[in-house]
């Protein structure tokens, strides 16, 4: 059986709502999962846009949520989830914003594209402190055993 990512916020390659943008109330979306593999340990969720600055030009992939050791008996994340809402033992990473936890889309130029990736690990890692996305991605190498994809667009109106 393959993860299922899903949201009751947007559907997959639909827009993202306004409240959870730089535009409105910047919330993170309500996300749920469920097919997790056996000997599944811990979850990790990484949210990037690598349209950024602008899709007609890409130039880098900037992100914007990074968590880890997630627990598998937690089947999703509650619209504005913010840090006293997570699960126990659920650590948070560092954005491309330089904090923690969500940051919604902000495109500067045009319609950018919002990767939700979910990742089964075979490992609980150890702590990161508050790891950057190439750290997390890192120590999660050889621990994955599967992962599902979500994708959210958005661009702001003039």
């Amino acid at each position: 059986m393959t993860i299922k990512l899903v949201s009751t916020t947007f559907e997959h390659t639909a827009e993202i709502p306004a409240p959870c943008t730089c535009d409105d109330r910047d919330i993170s979306p309500q996300l749920e999962w469920s097919g997790l593999p056996p000997g599944t340990l811990s979850l990790a969720l990484i949210v990037d846009d690598p349209d950024a600055p602008d899709p007609a030009a890409p130039r880098m992939t900037w992100v914007h949520w990074v968590l880890y050791n997630i627990p598998p008996a937690a089947t999703g994340l509650e619209q504005a989830t913010g840090h006293d809402d997570l699960p126990a033992g659920t650590g948070e990473g560092i954005n491309d914003w330089g904090q923690t936890g969500y940051r919604g889309p902000c495109p500067p130029v045009g319609r950018h594209r919002y990767f939700f990736k979910l990742y089964a690990l075979d490992a609980l890692l150890p702590d990161l402190g508050k790891p950057k996305k190439p750290d997390l991605l890192h120590a999660m190498e050889g621990h994955i055993l599967d992962r599902a994809e979500l994708i959210g667009t958005y661009q702001r109106s003039a």
